[in-house]
């Protein structure tokens, strides 16, 4: 496929998918998408990752490794659903304190409901708030984590910065992310499976394939792996690296404000 990557020098802020778009419109549109999809957002992550991002996210939160003692706090940031809040307060053997933070208000009354019923909404606050303006004092939090969620995001650098900013120091940034397949074969196949297959299925079980077109588009759009580590860096965070999974399929980086 000949469409480029975004890199270090930008521009997600002006791409939706592959349509470029103005600026201060991308939001909306994202907003749209996800409005959509809130009631199938697992859904919509199994058929982006054929059910293994349930064991990328059980890694992410392995790598964490939350203390397991009072008074540590995360900002999970894009994860409404509380999929990986969740999975850090278990991991704490519920002492963290998880902040859920989303753009989309749809989102976080699903992730809202799925804390009540496991017992945990006295462990997490939901937040509407845009990654671009935390809503939150300078060094509050003990980590930072976004899933899946950062490609979404205009400003992929006032995001970072929003991080770096709210982190406490010595505390730790871990993104999970779709990202550059660097295997032989399994880049086409996964190419041709994400846009032949992926939109067909989506517009089969919720009517409308649109969303899973931006979707797609928007992992072959974002920086790669390195592209993505020497973001963060600029940012400020230090000791920046990542691990890929699944061949590149997935990729899950991690920086330190020290």
């Amino acid at each position: 496929m000949s469409v480029e990557r975004t890199t270090v020098a930008g521009g997600m802020e002006t791409s939706y998918g592959f349509r470029k778009v103005g600026a201060g419109d991308k939001q909306l549109l994202v907003n749209d998408v996800f409005h959509k999809v809130a009631n199938r957002y697992d859904l919509m992550n199994d058929l982006m990752s054929g059910g293994l991002h349930r064991l990328w996210k059980d890694a992410m939160v392995a790598w964490l490794n939350p203390p397991k003692r009072p008074g540590w706090k995360v900002l999970d940031v894009a994860g409404g659903t509380g999929d990986i809040a969740f999975r850090i307060i278990e991991a704490s053997q519920r002492h963290a304190h998880a902040t859920v933070l989303d753009i989309n208000g749809s989102i976080l009354d699903v992730g809202r409901d799925r804390a009540e019923k496991k017992g945990l909404s006295e462990k997490t606050d939901f937040v509407e708030a845009n990654a671009e303006a935390l809503p939150f004092e300078d060094g509050t939090f003990d980590a930072y984590t976004i899933a899946f969620g950062i490609r979404n995001v205009p400003r992929i650098d006032v995001a970072l910065s929003e991080a770096f900013r709210v982190l406490k120091r010595g505390g730790r940034f871990l993104c999970l992310e779709f990202s550059e397949v660097d295997m032989p074969l399994l880049d086409k196949a996964y190419e041709a499976w994400s846009f032949n297959a992926i939109p067909k299925i989506g517009r089969a079980v919720t009517g409308d394939g649109e969303p899973y077109s931006y979707l797609v588009e928007s992992i072959r759009k974002f920086p790669n792996q390195q592209n993505f580590a020497a973001m963060i860096g600029r940012a400020g965070f230090d000791r920046v690296t990542f691990r890929n999974y699944s061949g590149g399929i997935a990729a899950l980086h991690s920086g330190w404000k020290l």
